[in-house]
């Protein structure tokens, strides 16, 4: 669900017209909605409410690095959102947003000296060891300061999913975690050190998963490690299970139902008391974000291909280039009725000299001209976040709206601004 309708001929972001915040600030330009926001964050919270017994106090613990604006996070930081970070940036990110150090969660498979000593001293929940020589690391920082943080071991269970190579997280060859079987011992040898304190597993195996079958095999995995930890007298409180859970980029698009994930983990999970933490980002942010752009022309060849030139490019949203991921695209008025509006097939692409830099090939939209408006769906995760100034290019804007107010939460730089941040060489 989202918060992004028509109205009067023209898609509102809430009570706030898409047309007049492109012209008040121009674009490309990011929009949120607070609302959208709200909604998938209640509907997971609650879901996770209904199982007491087998998840505990769920700690719904938000991926910064879907999206790291400090008022997104601050929204969500409001309901009661916990973090999960992968570096000292975003822990600082999270605590500036009113996210409490007990409920942030470092990971990360290369976390540095400096990033484990912040954490440590900041009092994060837990900090997620991926390697023997990390909880090595850890341990000689935690005696250094005179601190025993909790710790949980990152578990790779050999379940890699998601909805693209690279954002698959928990196979054989994945840079992530530790095999089972090594986890065993090394969450052990962290219980015989007095400078840390192991509490948990985690894993997480993916990104947009839209089959709950390897999740629940990875989650299987977690509950019999558990099982065979206690059995060697060892405590284990926590299970981290990660975030992943799909979201439908296409409105016709298939994906499981949190109330099924939740139903799916708590079954797996009953009776063996812990506390589960989930990590989404994607799950709450994508659909909250819309990436407004404006036509800069239409070039049509005779071979009959039509180009369709957008001011956004793939330095504002790079997961179609990265990813060959798809976002819809909707223009942003509504065509008067009664001319041709049969669809166009269009290849959308934007203004950087890289063939890279396109959207999508013979999408199918409404007749498209100079100076309209079109926003592409489902960017609110991974969008403003990885986004970049290639080809000297202005970082795009980002807008937060709440019902009919709205606030520019990062503004564009200037070129000015964007110079500044460089220092010439001296000897030049």
């Amino acid at each position: 669900m989202h918060h992004f309708t028509p109205r009067d001929g023209a898609l509102h972001a809430e009570d706030v017209s898409l047309l007049d915040l492109a012209e008040r600030v121009g674009t490309p330009v990011y929009v949120y909605s607070s609302a959208t926001l709200r909604r998938h964050y209640s509907l997971l919270a609650e879901a996770a409410a209904k199982y007491p017994a087998a998840l505990g106090d769920a700690l719904i613990a938000f991926a910064v690095k879907a999206n790291s604006n400090v008022s997104v996070l601050a929204t969500l930081a409001k309901l009661g959102a916990g973090a999960d970070t992968v570096s000292e940036g975003e822990i600082r990110r999270a605590l500036a947003a009113g996210v409490p150090a007990g409920r942030i969660i470092l990971s990360g498979v290369g976390k540095t000296d400096d990033e484990l000593a912040f954490a440590i001293t900041t009092g994060v929940r837990q900090i997620n060891i991926e390697s023997a020589v990390e909880l090595d690391r850890i341990v000689a920082i935690a005696q250094r300061l005179g601190r025993a943080p909790d710790i949980a071991v990152r578990v790779n269970p050999r379940i890699g999913a998601g909805g693209h190579a690279k954002i698959t997280t928990g196979g054989v060859g994945d840079k992530f975690g530790v095999p089972a079987e090594e986890a065993l011992d090394l969450y052990a040898r962290a219980a015989a050190s007095p400078h840390v304190n192991p509490v948990g597993l985690a894993c997480h195996i993916g990104s947009q998963i839209v089959d709950l079958t390897p999740l629940e095999g990875a989650f299987r995995l977690l509950r019999s490690m558990t099982e065979t930890l206690r059995a060697r007298g060892l405590s284990v409180t926590r299970l981290d299970l990660g975030g992943g859970l799909g979201v439908p980029y296409a409105e016709d698009a298939a994906t499981a139902s949190i109330e099924d994930y939740m139903a799916m983990t708590a079954a797996v999970l009953d009776g063996l008391e812990v506390e589960a933490a989930f990590e989404p980002g994607r799950l709450l942010a994508a659909n909250a974000g819309v990436l407004l752009s404006r036509v800069i022309q239409v070039s049509e060849r005779q071979d009959g291909r039509r180009f369709l030139v957008l001011d956004a490019a793939m330095n504002d949203l790079v997961r179609p280039a990265m990813y060959d991921a798809f976002h819809d695209i909707k223009p942003v008025r509504a065509r008067p009725s009664g001319g041709d509006n049969s669809p166009t097939a269009y290849d959308v692409v934007g203004p950087v000299c890289e063939t890279g830099d396109t959207f999508a090939r013979d999408r199918p939209l409404p007749p498209l001209e100079a100076g309209d408006l079109v926003v592409f769906t489902g960017a609110g995760a991974y969008g403003a976040v990885m986004a970049s100034e290639y080809n000297s290019r202005l970082l795009a804007p980002e807008i937060l709206v709440d019902g009919d107010r709205w606030a520019v939460i990062r503004p564009r730089p200037s070129y000015e601004e964007m110079l500044a941040r460089e220092t010439r060489a001296d000897w030049l």
